[in-house]
């Protein structure tokens, strides 16, 4: 039985190309550091498209923890969250709820960028939020609230914790994903 945060194919393609916004971002802190290194890059352009339905999912799949290597690439934790953002944008094609990963480390990443700036974060949030079409919302609505799967990225594992939890919980609450179970609403 898939995961509750797979979404479906047609779905994982509409938000692949709002995660890779996200993470666009935010790609220059990475870039500052490791400008040779063109794996987030390229992991943006290969969620992007995936999205546009040129690229297939299982090869996709395939090729998800490459953009995920290139954080060792990278000294400041803000540039480590870039690159981690552009790996969960290129991880949307395997699981949709990659989709809010990207989100929760393009905000990390302003913020560190910008700690003498703390509604940074909050800053970036209400971006993305913005450019989040309703065919979108309604798509990440389908995910499981964060924590009460365990079957995927929205499980009780490093996007639970810290700014990153936090981010996904705001997303969450601000797009009306269901925190209780469906029969309950």
């Amino acid at each position: 039985m898939p995961s509750a945060q797979s979404l479906s194919e047609a779905d994982r393609r509409l938000v692949a190309s709002w995660a890779a916004d996200c993470a666009e971002r935010v790609l220059a802190l990475f870039e500052a550091e490791a400008p040779d290194d063109d794996r987030p890059r390229n992991a943006i352009a290969r969620a992007r498209a995936f999205a546009r339905g040129e690229l297939d999912a299982a090869d996709e799949i395939r090729r998800r923890f490459v953009a995920g290597r290139a954080a060792h690439a990278a000294s400041s934790p803000a540039a480590v969250a870039a690159a981690r953002a552009a790996a969960q944008a290129a991880g949307v094609a395997h699981m949709g709820a990659h989709a809010l990963g990207a989100a929760a480390y393009a905000a990390k990443a302003v913020g560190l960028a910008q700690p003498h700036r703390p509604e940074a974060v909050r800053d970036e949030i209400t971006w993305q939020l913005e450019r989040m079409s309703e065919p979108m919302r309604s798509a990440l609505r389908q995910l499981p609230p964060l924590g009460e799967d365990p079957s995927g990225p929205l499980g009780s594992g490093l996007l639970a914790t810290g700014i990153l939890g936090s981010t996904i919980r705001e997303l969450q609450a601000s797009i009306g994903a269901a925190s209780q179970p469906a029969a309950d609403q």
